[in-house]
């Protein structure tokens, strides 16, 4: 991959485009915090060509959750359950949206 190839992925929200430093940094927490969330498979950071983890905007948001809950006293392996739990739960939602414009559009009569 290109350096102009690089470049143009940082608009992808799935591109590990951060390093585990500049990641804590972001989210104005530790590495050890990184580590344990992605310990209790929260999230799976990409590995860069020597090793180093990766993190995406995407799963920059659901540590930043999972920070959140942190904070206010939530263990971190519940916390981590309750991002999942929360996750799961915004996918269903979509889901069923879609599928109810879809049935919504073949049960309406034709205009006319």
């Amino acid at each position: 991959m290109t350096a102009d190839d690089s470049f143009g992925r940082l608009d992808d929200d799935d591109y590990p485009a951060y390093t585990m430093g500049r990641a804590a940094e972001m989210l104005g927490t530790t590495q050890g915090f990184l580590r344990a969330i992605g310990e209790a498979r929260l999230i799976t950071p990409l590995r860069s060509a020597g090793g180093h983890r990766r993190y995406s905007r995407y799963q920059l948001r659901i540590a930043a959750r999972a920070r959140e809950l942190v904070d206010q006293g939530t263990p971190i392996e519940a916390a981590c359950r309750i991002v999942i739990l929360e996750d799961q739960l915004e996918e269903a939602q979509r889901i069923n949206a879609e599928y109810r414009r879809a049935t919504a559009s073949v049960d309406s009569p034709p205009a006319g």
